[in-house]
């Protein structure tokens, strides 16, 4: 998952489970989402994953934690722009 995401993506937490190495209760919540401020290209101590993701909450999280949610489509809207009236001058 490191190659797709990036700093300024926006990944989903899906996997609130303790910490992998000291086993503490981690402070994400499921189902929310976070802005990815830098992907660290290290292999988590789990070895499940090549790289950690910093969210801005604690240090890094194992990527495997997140997917990363999709970006949205760009719709295109017709807009109607009404242009002014000319007035004609009258003697």
């Amino acid at each position: 998952m490191s190659y797709a995401v990036g700093p300024g993506d926006l990944v989903i937490c899906v996997n609130v489970a303790p910490n992998h190495v000291t086993g503490e209760p981690v402070p994400l919540v499921a189902g929310e989402t976070y802005r990815v401020l830098a992907v660290m290209e290290f292999a988590c101590p789990c070895g499940r994953s090549d790289a950690l993701l910093d969210v801005g909450v604690d240090f890094a999280w194992c990527q495997t934690r997140f997917r990363l949610y999709p970006k949205p489509r760009a719709q295109t809207t017709t807009r109607k722009i009404s242009a002014p009236k000319r007035k004609e001058k009258v003697r």
